[in-house]
């Protein structure tokens, strides 16, 4: 397209800078000395009359026109060169064309050279019209420039011989015919924007949707596998203490089975609000209705920290809770960030630090809250499988939406903390 540019731009000075130069060299007399000598004593009462009716008084040559200037070549050229740059700045070149044709068609004017700044005019309008992005300043420009145009509408406009229809027809065809294509084109890149949004838009759900089974399942699953194995190794000794421990452990499946049907219920929404997910419905939506209001639980926030505290502690982990400051509220998504902070850390806990004491610090202080999760450390329960450290990965994608941060690391004296301040905006 710059190659295309260049070349008609080109084309179009050339052709303007050529028909200027001949013109103004027509316009020079012949001299005297090739045409024939004029009578020795001029009548000066009767006027000239003869086959050289331009002799003046005292046989001098009076020229009828003058010849072209340099400078007048030059803004010849300035007509049509500025339309190089008509796709990349549609609007500045339309106006240094235009300019450009005022100032020279009020020197050199009719013929060839005008046709030729007619057209450059006419290429630098449609370029205007069709490739600026600034859709008023473009009608604002093409109206003003029109305006100028047909005030000097003598020195502007050519005549148009009959032998001009075809081509004026064919470049209106062609002007047309690029205006489609480049529609086209800029359909397709629309087209493409629209497909490669979408391809982000379903990579982040994905994304979202996955640290949200993670934070679930791992939690859980972690907590249940603990409480499995205390049941296993007392259920000949201690059977009461067994059986709590196995009431625990079907109270957490309940737990993670009410979160899962949340997360599954966003992929699966029907037309009327409700989740429908392998068949069996929730709500209004059909199916059978659930035996329990686990599943129309909220989804859990800074309000559930407790109940997930005491959760822990009855795996045999001590567990430490402190809330200070007036809470205030928080955005549904923030509220359930603060609550998967505590909950990866204690799940870490749980995993990598057997026997180690909790300490769980939420302060609400003006604009933020803080959270610090902290253990003394201790003897992993297993080593990391795969996937192992993208809690925390998703924990700071997470809290990035909501300008939150996140800090994890060991403790001088022992031990691990997460920490993370989340800010409380208005209106959230």
């Amino acid at each position: 397209m710059w190659t295309a540019d260049a070349i008609l731009a080109f084309v179009l000075a050339v052709c303007t800078v050529g028909a200027t130069y001949r013109q103004g060299d027509s316009a020079v007399p012949v001299p005297p000395v090739l045409m024939p000598q004029p009578p020795t004593v001029p009548t000066p009462d009767i006027p000239p009359t003869g086959p050289f009716p331009h002799w003046g008084p005292g046989g001098d040559l009076a020229p009828y026109a003058e010849a072209v200037h340099p400078w007048q070549l030059v803004l010849a050229a300035l007509t049509a060169l500025p339309l190089v740059v008509r796709r990349r700045f549609p609007l500045s070149a339309f106006w240094a064309v235009t300019l450009a044709s005022l100032a020279f068609n009020q020197h050199v004017s009719g013929g060839n050279p005008t046709l030729y700044t007619f057209l450059s005019c006419v290429v630098a309008a449609y370029s205007a019209a069709v490739y600026s992005p600034y859709r008023a300043g473009a009608l604002t420009s093409l109206v003003a420039g029109a305006a100028l145009l047909g005030v000097l509408h003598d020195e502007n406009f050519p005549s148009f011989a009959p032998g001009l229809v075809p081509f004026l027809a064919l470049l209106g065809v062609g002007l047309g015919a690029n205006a489609m294509h480049t529609w086209k084109q800029r359909l397709h890149a629309l087209q493409a924007e629209h497909e490669a949004a979408t391809r982000l838009a379903v990579d982040r759900e994905r994304a979202r949707i996955a640290r949200e089974l993670h934070d679930v399942v791992t939690h859980n699953v972690s907590v249940m596998v603990i409480q499995a194995g205390a049941a296993r190794k007392v259920m000949d000794t201690a059977p009461d203490r067994a059986r709590q421990a196995l009431l625990a452990v079907e109270a957490g499946g309940r737990t993670a089975m009410a979160e899962l049907r949340h997360v599954m219920g966003l992929l699966t929404m029907t037309g009327d609000g409700y989740a429908r997910v392998d068949g069996y419905g929730y709500g209004r939506s059909g199916g059978p209705e659930p035996d329990t209001g686990a599943d129309l639980a909220p989804q859990p926030g800074l309000a559930q920290v407790p109940a997930l505290a005491d959760r822990i502690r009855e795996t045999g982990v001590p567990v430490e809770l402190t809330v200070t400051g007036t809470p205030a509220p928080l955005a549904v998504g923030a509220d359930l960030a603060a609550y998967r902070v505590v909950q990866e850390a204690l799940t870490n806990t749980v995993r990598h630090a057997v026997g180690s004491r909790v300490r769980i610090a939420v302060d609400h202080v003006p604009g933020a809250v803080h959270i610090e999760v902290s253990d003394t450390g201790g003897t992993p329960a297993a080593p990391d499988g795969p996937g192992g450290g993208r809690g925390l990965a998703g924990l700071r994608e997470r809290l990035a939406v909501y300008g939150a941060t996140l800090h994890a690391g060991e403790r001088p004296t022992g031990g691990f903390e997460v920490r993370a301040v989340i800010p409380v905006r208005e209106h959230g």
